[in-house]
């Protein structure tokens, strides 16, 4: 939590700040860079000469210390404006620590904050409404709350350094840059209502207790709604004049703030000093301020002088003006109000005393509904329960509906403001001893005060005075006032000023606030409030602040806006008790604070308090508050600025991955819970950058965000020269997981050979029980050519270990042709051919794909293949009952496959392969080995074409042989040639001539060529017309002749040609069904045991999947990965 001088000025108050040029914390330790000469000037004769080299990252101890003796924290708060404002250069100085004690610099500011309007305008009423043990409790919930609070702030500001910027700084640093957003941007707007709540308290006493006639909208003569409306009015016009002069004062100069904040605190102690010498007062000198009731109705004061129907003046009874209020004359004979009529006046005493005992009729509540007459207790009453009430006006009404919940969101206010000593921070001589002490000492004095007015007020007030909220029933005076000693007037004047205080101190720091959050560069849209005047004052803040507060004005029940700022606060409050907590729980290293009397459970008790009194305020409002915090929230951890402050929710995502990862060994997760946890194998090019990014395409389309998804490469070379390599591939992986959305790591092994590194990332990729269990690797292009022979070895070896592994496989053939995200399929089918049970996964990666926005449109096809002996109409049924259960949309099909001699094109191309086989074995030995071994095997070739018939030689083909040893390129597998057309086949002996490709779409018998390089071979063989599709030759009498005249192929491997003849037969069949489907997924056989058959099994896979454009050849891990269980 260090912050150097020139950072924390210009980061944390420099006009030129902008707050998000880093993410991480400065450290007032870190050396600027100096030249060598420099450097050995520097530390020649210090004997450090065996760490001068390391001098750059670490320091001499002397320089470090030197640091930290010279390190302030302090920002450009109050003083500084002060100073920029009478001193051009004051920002060019360094500034000096400031001399600010405990009780200057955080006692009295709490006591000014805490203490304030709610006290002076609706602590008595709550009293009268929730009785005095209703409202203990609601005071002792509150106050409860903020110490608990302000033992977890005092941990966390005990912690470290902590500049100004208080709470925001301190949940920010401590629950991440969301949290801290969030909570900063809740603390601000409840430091903003509550600059409203400040003006609307100040308006009100102006309106109704200092200058009535002021009021633009009279309500004399006015009843209910209008009444109403008419005050709410005046408030509305006179809240905005005071707002705009408030707002001036603070953009003109904070000074006058600063200068003011003293006077205003003398103003609130003096009318709490006058409140309790009132209380003492009246235990033997009651003040007399009489209330007229009528029957237990009581009366607007206003509205006659006497409180009487009737005088005796002279010999003749004379009416008064309360008869004439609710009679139709002022003769005796007049008609009058019925309840008038039945019912006697009556005067009681409004403070009959702290010795009187009325503290046992004020014991319990007295909630009213809205408009209800204000009634006193004990007195009895006839009333006509059928009688319509009249006169309405007359009678002291309430004029908003009561009950508890109401009451804790109207108080909660008036315990706010216990931050003020951590937004001061800054300003103090010692922060870590003053903030706690001062903090719990002034919520100490507050909670006693509060507590006492609530037994004091119950004990010395009566009800009817209590509960009458404008002080109606009193001549309209301040129902506090009444009770204070020697002049209700102390308590007016103290308290409006107190008010104006209040409302510009709430002025002066949200602004800063907001600046603070803006200047983090957390939240982008906020960064324009970051700028402000030369001297550092937020003007834009200033102006924002000035209008959300117009809102509160807008409003104009202080009733009202008083919940809404309870929940703004209560919501912060919360916060710092979750991240003592959670520091405490974590056990972070850097978790010391110096205030030692906190607690995890202490903690935890005030969060839950504070939502507990969230909801009991108001719970709408409560929802209002969490869903604006969550879309902060939100939009901070996806639009904000990514920073590191090594915060708690880190430490929580550690916990939480140990602990899943430890449940994770337990076991292997159950079917139910399988997805493909895949592993990315990719290739990267001499630059380090991505070879084949459509398989990352495919990933995403694959995983939706879900589950776990690693990304290889592997590097050649040794670690120490070739990390920068490495480094450079992990920031092109990256860069290229973002752009196709992939969500998972990235990891680049180095190795001192490819097939080392990749074994290294199957096996070690993944940490405990959060491993992968599928490979995803590309088919290897061009692996006919000598020089690609590696990957070809590579990539046999991966299916080899992941086979040994019990890893599924993917493999997907000709992925450049595979969809980018962006693309769509509006129609079409992904075809499954279920040739052997795998365990689920070719039915579930369609399942998968249709997820996806690409493949959603394209519908699920499945086949699969009858024997001879198979009844294949049952065999639809059972899949199709199979698929019913496993809940799989997708049409079946059932193929039959025939039993079919082996055609002479299987021979042929068998023969070829196990010739390139044998080229490639040879390709190790000498230069004059190799060109013999080439030539005795073109002989042999050239022997078996010239031995063909050549009667039979229709249609004519051309069977040619993609290179063996060719530089050049192969083309697409999706290019097609037709079965007449004639092609070349070239055995290439060296690395000069050019390969020429094999069509896909037709099956191929390539032959060696000529011993020299480019000399060309063509064969041709008879084909049955009749059928096109069949390259080989139908006819037995033919195939017989054939064997007749190759005797080179009895010396054929009978295994190899058996497989060449079904991989021939199934790939006829396939191309048939699927050669318009947009993906075709296929079993992928097995790989040879040994290392003597690994081309032929590349072979097998190129004529297995030849004629189609995407495929996806699938190998199951050897487990089952659906279910038809739920």
């Amino acid at each position: 939590m260090l912050n150097n001088l020139t950072e924390c000025e210009e980061g944390d108050g420099g006009p030129n700040s902008q707050g998000d040029a880093t993410s991480k914390e400065s450290s007032p330790f870190i050396n600027s860079s100096t030249s060598d000469v420099e450097k050995s000037q520097q530390y020649d004769g210090k004997n450090m000469a065996l760490f001068e080299e390391e001098m750059d990252t670490s320091p001499m101890v002397s320089s470090l210390l030197s640091s930290l003796a010279n390190y302030s924290n302090l920002t450009q708060g109050s003083k500084e404006h002060e100073e920029a404002e009478n001193n051009e250069e004051a920002r060019k100085k360094t500034v000096q620590a400031p001399r600010m004690g405990t009780i200057m610099g955080v006692y009295l500011p709490c006591l000014q904050n805490i203490l304030g309007v709610i006290l002076f305008l609706r602590m008595t009423w709550l009293v009268g409404a929730g009785g005095v043990l209703g409202t203990f409790t609601i005071v002792f919930m509150c106050c409860s709350t903020t110490m608990l609070t302000a033992i977890s702030m005092s941990a966390i500001a005990t912690n470290g350094v902590v500049p100004a910027g208080g709470s925001y700084y301190m949940i920010s640093r401590s629950l991440g840059p969301e949290f801290g957003g969030a909570v900063g941007i809740c603390f601000y707007l409840g430091t903003t209502f509550a600059g409203a709540m400040y003006i609307l308290g100040c308006i009100e006493i102006l309106l109704i207790y200092i200058v009535p006639a002021a009021a633009i909208f009279k309500m004399e003569g006015l009843e209910g709604a209008e009444a109403e409306a008419a005050l709410l009015n005046n408030m509305r016009v006179y809240g905005t004049i005071v707002l705009s002069f408030m707002a001036l004062v603070v953009f003109v100069g904070v000074k006058y703030v600063n200068k003011l904040a003293l006077v205003f605190l003398a103003c609130v102690i003096l009318s709490i000093l006058a409140v309790y010498a009132g209380v003492i007062k009246t235990s033997f000198d009651p003040p007399d301020f009489p209330v007229c009731v009528l029957g237990n109705r009581t009366l607007v004061s206003k509205g006659f002088d006497i409180c009487a129907k009737t005088i005796e003046r002279g010999n003749a009874t004379v009416t008064t003006k309360l008869w004439r209020a609710f009679c139709d004359s002022e003769f005796l004979n007049a008609t009058c109000d019925e309840y008038f009529t039945n019912n006697n006046i009556s005067q009681i005493q409004g403070i009959p005393g702290i010795t009187s005992g009325i503290l046992a009729e004020n014991l319990f509540s007295t909630f009213m509904e809205k408009n209800s007459m204000l009634e006193k207790r004990g007195i009895p009453a006839v009333l006509d329960p059928e009688a319509p009430d009249t006169n309405t006006n007359r009678y002291v009404l309430a004029d908003i509906t009561s009950f508890f919940t109401l009451l804790v969101g109207i108080y909660f206010p008036s315990v706010t403001g216990i931050m003020a000593g951590s937004n001061r921070s800054g300003d103090l001589q010692d922060a870590q001893k003053s903030i706690p002490i001062g903090t719990i000492l002034a919520i100490t004095t507050t909670s006693f005060i509060y507590m006492s007015s609530v037994i004091l007020f119950g004990a010395c007030v009566d009800g009817v005075v209590l509960r009458d909220k404008f002080g109606e029933g009193v001549n309209g005076n301040l129902v506090i006032g009444t009770l204070a000693w020697p002049s209700p007037w102390v308590i007016v004047f103290g308290s409006f000023f107190s008010t104006c205080g209040a409302g510009l101190q709430s002025l002066t720091g949200a602004p800063r606030l907001l600046q603070a959050i803006a200047r983090d560069g957390i939240i982008p849209f906020l960064r324009v409030f970051g700028h402000g005047k030369a001297n550092g004052e937020p003007t834009w803040a200033l102006l924002l602040t000035a209008c959300i507060c117009e809102i509160g004005i807008l409003i104009a029940s202080l009733d009202a806006v008083a919940p809404i700022l309870s929940m703004f606060f209560l919501m912060c409050y919360m916060f710092v008790n979750l991240a003592c907590a959670l520091q405490t729980l974590l056990r972070t290293p850097n978790w010391r604070p110096r205030f030692k009397f906190y607690h995890w459970a202490l903690s935890l008790l005030g969060m839950s308090l504070c939502l507990t009194l969230m909801f009991l305020c108001s719970w709408y409002y409560a929802i209002v508050a969490m869903v604006i915090a969550s879309c902060i929230y939100k939009y901070i951890e996806f639009c904000g600025a990514e920073k590191e402050w090594g915060d708690g929710i880190r430490g929580i995502s550690l916990s939480a991955a140990r602990y899943a990862l430890m449940r994770l060994e337990e076991g292997p997760p159950h079917t139910k819970n399988w997805r493909p946890q895949i592993l990315v194998l990719m290739s990267l090019d001499a630059e380090q950058n991505v070879e084949q990014p459509r398989l990352l395409s495919l990933t995403s389309q694959l995983k939706a965000g879900k589950g776990l998804t690693i990304v290889g490469a592997c590097v050649e070379g040794t670690y120490l020269n070739n990390q920068p390599q490495a480094q450079k591939g992990d920031q092109s992986l990256r860069k290229l997981m973002e752009v196709e959305k992939v969500k998972g790591f990235s990891q680049v092994v180095i190795s001192s050979n490819l097939r080392d590194a990749t074994s290294h990332l199957i096996q070690a990729g993944g940490l405990g029980g959060l491993h992968h269990n599928t490979v995803l690797v590309s088919f290897p292009r061009n692996w006919k050519q000598a020089e690609e022979h590696h990957r070809c070895r590579n990539f046999i070896e991966v299916v080899r270990e992941t086979t040994a592994a019990h890893l599924a496989l993917l493999v997907p053939k000709n992925i450049s042709a595979y969809p980018s995200n962006g693309e769509r399929f509006t129609e079409g089918h992904i075809d499954v051919w279920w040739i052997v049970h795998d365990g689920g996964m070719l039915m579930l990666l369609p399942f998968l794909l249709r997820h996806h926005k690409v493949w959603r449109k394209c519908k699920m096809r499945i086949f699969t293949v009858a024997q001879m002996d198979d009844n294949s109409i049952q065999m639809k049924k059972d899949l199709m009952t199979f698929l019913y259960h496993l809940r799989f949309d997708a049409e079946v099909e059932v193929v039959e496959m025939h039993e079919s001699d082996i055609s002479a094109y299987t021979y042929e191309k068998t023969l070829v392969m196990e010739q390139r086989s044998q080229i490639l074995k040879e390709m190790h030995l000498t230069k004059n080995e190799r060109e013999r071994e080439i030539q005795s095997i073109t002989d042999v070739s050239r022997g078996s074409i010239r031995r063909k018939n050549p009667s039979n030689l229709h249609p004519q083909r051309s069977i040619a042989e993609e290179s063996v040893g060719g530089s050049g390129e192969e083309k697409s597998e999706e290019e097609s040639v037709r079965l007449s057309r004639p092609r070349q086949v070239q055995l290439i002996q060296g690395k000069n001539a050019t390969p020429t490709p094999t069509s896909p779409t037709s099956p191929t018998a390539p032959t060696p060529a000529a011993v020299s390089p480019g000399e060309e071979v063509q064969m041709t063989w008879t084909d049955n017309t009749e059928k096109p599709n069949n390259p080989a030759v139908a006819n037995p009498e033919s195939i017989k002749d054939m064997f007749n005249m190759k005797p080179e192929w009895e010396n054929l491997n009978h295994s190899n040609v058996r497989r060449m003849h079904h991989a021939q037969k199934l790939n006829e069949v396939i191309v048939k069904k699927s050669q318009e489907a947009k993906l075709v997924l296929l079993n992928m056989p097995g790989p040879p045991k040994n290392c003597t058959g690994e081309e032929n099994y590349m072979e097998f896979l190129e004529v297995l999947t030849e004629g189609l454009n995407r495929v996806l050849l699938v190998r199951g891990g050897g487990r089952e990965v659906i279910t038809i269980y739920s």
